[in-house]
């Protein structure tokens, strides 16, 4: 923010795998159909040897129980394919797939990715080899062939070249409970892909006049606070407006995601809200609660629930029979898919009582989004000022811009402009990704948590515009990431680079080593793991960006830099915090949020301070610095306390990835 946050949120959302010294492990050969147990400990890396011949497809599954594994491909030169990691966590499948070019002795690769000296079980099993697939039609299949079974969730899937659907089709099963399989006219919850709907229906109504996208939010709602500062209605559609996220607010408030969640109570929490994480404009910030705000302006507007506004203004002109804003959780919509998560031994279900839109809730197939997607390049509602608004990138008050439009993300895929949004809530994941010079879009869904819908997306990209993509840069990428796996990795160095530096006020990286794998962790984020690509610097796969340790005479390191967009941003080292000089008693007691109307105790059991809440698993908070402690939980990334004059503890500060400062007040 001041582009900061901005690279953090991209270089956090990935989890990338380090080539690391480990305990290498043979476990022979694999057959198929034949399933192998075994166990694994942090720090092994299990290979397996397959014999292909050329141009065969193979299919794998892992069954992960009770460990976090990452299943990695190499081919017969011993040179690394692909790298599978579902986020699924310690259960459920890894599906791997692999290609043969040439006759020869292949590796699948398991290692563990858990907590230090963690062991835990997984199965393994080859269940299909057949000969690669030659047509585009069929490659798109077989991208698929994980989810074209008759007993686990699956996907849909449509691709839309000159203004035609040139293929669609389903896999998999829609409900688990009765057997009803999905086909490309199955309806999917559809996330955050709603998210254009919403700004196009905002377009709409400045196209008549009625409002302007740089029109202050209070005009409309005026139950959003006054923060001192204005925020436009562009602001909420770019994710600029510094608002803080209602997923993460109601996290904190200790609701669980598939409680109801309605419109209602998302628009009292934001008018209880006193600060902003940042003033509009001045960063980008990914912000649901812009979204249902800019859908209620609409209905205030058009005097019509925006459920009913889309249906006559966009989904009935457009002729998209099947797709709907999903406003009332209790309404039934035939044709339905339902979403699942996969567990040891089966799948569960997971559940989503939204009822709320803007933000999400859009309800549609594969089909009507496809002709959501060609009307962008052949306008039948709208006009061509509000399709080249939605596709311009958003500009922050420093001038600059940051790859996100409204509603949209804009940027290059190996050297064609893309626009692109994904979507992921419950257990549906969704993609749509246009490529306007090309006149080519791809939609994916999926009702399974373990679909990773961008990639697939782009791996079907791949398959359909592969003439036109920069190969001569693809080969350059490959020989970087083959010769970085090759760098030595000096254990004592990396000793050096262990340690939290400050890369804005209340903003660390923490860089910390398991096992030879060094991993950065900013506030209110997950860890990432970081693949060298000399002894200094650090890469992160699929994003332009590295780290770099600034060397201290073998010392350890006092700074470190984050290189990304073109900029470097300086991060000194915060020093050395003894945690046993931390009296915890300071910290006890009773927390009262006025803006979540929500409470915390924290109490101490054994040498930890923990946090409890009425409706919320225990969580351990851990000193970090004077006065500042670091939550398990993932909406309790950083826990600042605040005192008074006379050193007295008056109440802390929460911030986690899309919500800085929240207050709680001391109470007891």
């Amino acid at each position: 923010m001041n582009q900061t946050l901005i690279k953090l949120a991209l270089l956090l959302v990935l989890v990338i795998p380090i080539s690391t010294i480990e305990a290498q492990i043979e476990k022979g050969e694999l057959v198929k159909g034949k399933s192998i147990a075994s166990e694994l400990t942090t720090g092994e890396k299990h290979q397996y040897k397959i014999k292909l011949m050329n141009d065969q497809f193979v299919f794998c599954k892992v069954m992960q129980d009770g460990i976090d594994l990452k299943v990695t491909t190499y081919n017969s030169l011993n040179e690394k394919l692909e790298a599978f990691d579902s986020p699924n966590y310690r259960n459920g499948y890894e599906l791997v797939t692999l290609v043969s070019d040439k006759k020869g002795e292949y590796l699948i690769e398991v290692e563990s990715i858990d907590k230090k000296e963690h062991t835990g079980k997984y199965h393994i099993v080859v269940q299909n080899i057949k000969p690669k697939a030659v047509t585009k039609n069929d490659q798109v299949d077989e991208l698929f062939t994980v989810w074209d079974t008759s007993n686990t969730p699956g996907a849909a899937v449509a691709i839309v070249k000159d203004g035609a659907v040139i293929y669609k089709k389903g896999y998999g099963i829609a409900n688990l409970e009765y057997d009803i399989p999905i086909t490309p006219s199955s309806i999917f919850h559809i996330a955050s892909v709603s998210k254009q709907f919403t700004v196009f229906s905002i377009l709409l109504l400045e196209k008549q006049g009625k409002l302007s996208l740089d029109d202050d939010i209070r005009k409309y709602i005026p139950e959003v606070p006054d923060f001192g500062k204005t925020i436009t209605l562009r602001h909420l559609a770019s994710h600029t407006s510094g608002l803080r996220d209602q997923w993460n607010l109601l996290s904190m408030a200790g609701w669980r995601m598939d409680d109801v969640i309605t419109k209602e109570q998302i628009l009292k929490l934001v008018s209880k809200q006193k600060e902003l994480n940042f003033n509009p404009g001045e960063e980008y910030a990914y912000c649901n609660t812009g979204f249902t705000l800019l859908a209620e302006v609409v209905s205030r507007i058009s005097d019509k629930s925006f459920a009913e506004f889309t249906k006559a203004n966009i989904f009935e002109p457009l002729k998209m029979n099947s797709t709907l804003f999903y406003d009332d959780h209790e309404k039934i919509v035939k044709n339905r898919a339902y979403s699942y998560r996969s567990v040891f031994g089966g799948h569960k279900k997971s559940v989503l009582n939204y009822a709320n839109v803007g933000a999400t809730s859009l309800f549609t197939t594969v089909e009507d989004l496809s002709i959501w997607a060609m009307n962008f390049a052949d306008i039948k509602i709208g006009d061509s000022t509000i399709i080249n608004k939605m596709n311009t990138k958003a500009i922050l008050n420093n001038g600059e811009t940051f790859g996100g439009a409204l509603g949209q993300f804009v940027g290059d895929y190996k050297g064609l402009k893309e626009i692109q949004h994904g979507g992921a809530d419950a257990g549906y994941r969704t993609y749509l990704t246009r490529f306007p010079d090309e006149n080519f879009a791809v939609i994916v869904f999926s009702n399974s948590a373990e679909f990773n819908s961008g990639s697939i997306a782009h791996k079907v990209v791949d398959i359909y515009l592969k003439d036109k993509l920069k190969t001569e840069d693809l080969k350059k990428e490959d020989k970087e990431e083959r010769e970085s796996d090759e760098v030595a990795v000096n254990q004592n160095m990396l000793k050096t680079y262990v340690g939290v530096f400050e890369l804005q006020p209340g903003f660390n990286i923490t860089i910390s080593t398991s096992e030879n794998q060094l991993s950065a962790e900013a506030t209110g984020q997950s860890k990432v793991a970081l693949t060298p690509i000399s002894s200094t610097e650090y890469k992160v796969e699929g994003v332009d960006a590295k780290i770099e340790f600034i060397p201290n005479n073998g010392e350890n390191i006092n700074l470190l830099k984050l290189h990304q967009g073109g900029q470097i941003m300086e991060a000194p080292r915060v020093k050395e915090f003894d945690k046993s000089s931390v009296n915890l008693a300071d910290f006890s007691g009773e927390f009262y949020s006025e803006e979540l109307a929500t409470t915390y105790n924290f109490t101490i059991d054994g040498d930890n301070l923990v946090a409890k809440h009425s409706r919320l698993s225990d969580f351990n908070l851990t000193p970090v610095k004077k006065d500042m402690f670091r939550g398990e939980a993932w909406f309790f990334g950083q826990v600042e306390f605040v005192r008074d004059e006379s050193n007295m503890i008056l109440g802390f500060k929460v911030t986690n990835g899309r919500v800085r400062n929240l207050f709680f007040q001391k109470v007891n």
